[in-house]
C-alpha cells in the first residue's frame, strides 16, 4: 500500500497537497505540513513541481481564509464561538489570538498559520473586525506563501532523510498506513487531552443568570468584572457598569475593591473559561465571594427583564 502512495503523491502529489491544505484550513485536525515536507523533498529527485505545489497550498489557503473573513464579517462573534467550540486547542487560546490581533491588527496574518489556534480564528476574527478584503487579501496571500513555502522549502533542504523515511515506510507496507493514522489519532487525543485539563484547571464556582438578576434588584450592588480581551470588547459592549479587568493592573484593581463584596466574572467564551481563570486569582488575593457568570455575555444579553443598574467601583 504504501509504494502505491508514493507513487500516488509522485504522480498526483499537487492535488493530494490542494486537498489536505484545504481540509485542514478548514479547521479539521489533519497536520498538513508533513505533506508539505514530503512533496518538497520529491520535488528535488522526483516529477513534482514545487512551484506547482506551493501554487496548490497557497490556493487551498486563500479559499479558506476568504470563506472565514466572510463568515466573520456577516456573523461576527458568533461564528468565533462556534470555532472556538469545535476547536482541540484550550478555549484560551481564542483570547490570545484576539489580543494578538489587536496589537499587530491585519499584519498578523503573515504569522498565523505558524501559531496553532491563531490560524483558526484570525481571518474570522479580520472580517468580524472590519479589516478592509484588499489589505486582507495581500497579508492573507503573503503569510500562506510564508507558510507553505517554509514547508517545501525545508523538505528540500533535508530530502535525503526525507527519502530515508519514505523508504522505511515503503517496506512497511500496510503496517505503515496503522502507524501514521495510529500517530494521527494520538495526536488528537493529546490535544483532546490537553483541553480536557485546561478546563478542569480552570474549575471554578458559577452563578447563574437568575440568581445575578435578584442580588442586583435586592441592592446587593455585585461587581461585574469583564473577563474578555480587548478585542473581543470592541465586537460586543461590555455589561453597563462591569469594571474592565484588562483595563487595569489586575493589582490595583484588587486593591480598590472592598473582599466581601459579591464578585461576578464574565466572558464570552465556551464554558467561561477566562472568568473562571480571572475568579481564580480574585479568590488567590483574599476575594471569598467571587464566581464565574454562567453562560457570561450570552446569558446578560438572553436575560428576560432589565434589572436596576450597576454602579462602577474604581480601577
Amino acid at each position: 500500500m504504501m509504494p502505491q502512495l508514493v507513487e500516488l503523491i509522485q504522480v498526483y502529489g499537487v492535488l493530494i497537497v490542494f486537498g489536505i491544505v484545504l481540509v485542514e484550513q478548514f479547521g479539521l485536525p489533519i497536520p498538513a505540513y508533513p505533506i508539505l515536507i514530503v512533496a518538497g523533498a520529491l520535488s528535488v529527485e522526483a516529477d513534482v513541481s514545487w512551484q506547482l505545489v506551493w501554487l496548490a497550498a497557497i490556493s487551498a489557503c486563500l479559499i479558506c481564509d476568504v470563506f472565514w473573513f466572510r463568515a466573520g464579517r456577516f456573523y461576527g462573534k458568533r461564528i468565533l464561538r462556534l470555532l472556538c467550540k469545535i476547536s482541540l486547542s484550550p478555549d484560551s487560546c481564542v483570547n490570545q489570538t484576539e489580543d494578538r490581533f489587536s496589537r499587530f491588527g491585519v499584519k498578523s496574518l503573515l504569522v498565523s498559520k505558524f501559531v496553532p489556534g491563531f490560524n483558526t480564528i484570525a481571518a474570522p476574527l479580520s472580517g468580524a473586525m472590519g479589516v478592509a478584503p484588499k489589505p486582507f487579501l495581500l497579508y492573507a496571500v503573503t503569510g500562506a506563501a510564508l507558510w507553505s513555502g517554509v514547508g517545501i522549502l525545508l523538505g528540500a533542504w533535508f530530502h535525503d532523510s526525507v527519502d530515508d523515511v519514505l523508504a522505511i515506510l515503503s517496506t512497511m507496507g500496510s503496517t505503515a498506513l496503522v502507524v501514521v493514522a495510529s500517530v494521527l489519532g494520538l495526536f488528537i487525543a493529546f490535544k483532546y487531552a490537553e483541553r480536557r485539563r485546561h478546563r478542569s484547571r480552570s474549575g471554578a464556582e458559577r452563578i447563574e443568570m437568575a440568581e445575578l438578576l435578584a442580588l442586583i434588584d435586592s441592592g446587593a450592588q455585585p461587581v461585574l468584572i469583564d473577563a474578555r480581551s480587548l478585542t473581543a470588547q470592541d465586537l460586543e459592549a461590555a455589561i453597563p457598569g462591569a469594571l474592565i479587568f484588562r483595563a487595569c493592573e489586575p493589582g490595583k484593581l484588587m486593591a480598590s475593591l472592598d473582599r466581601k463584596r459579591e464578585i461576578v466574572v464574565y466572558c464570552s467564551c465556551p464554558d467561561d473559561v477566562t472568568a473562571a481563570q480571572v475568579a481564580h486569582q480574585f479568590a488567590a488575593n483574599g476575594f471569598r465571594r467571587v464566581r464565574a457568570l454562567k453562560g457570561g455575555l450570552d446569558a446578560w444579553n438572553g436575560r428576560g427583564d432589565t434589572p436596576s443598574s450597576l454602579d462602577p467601583a474604581p480601577c
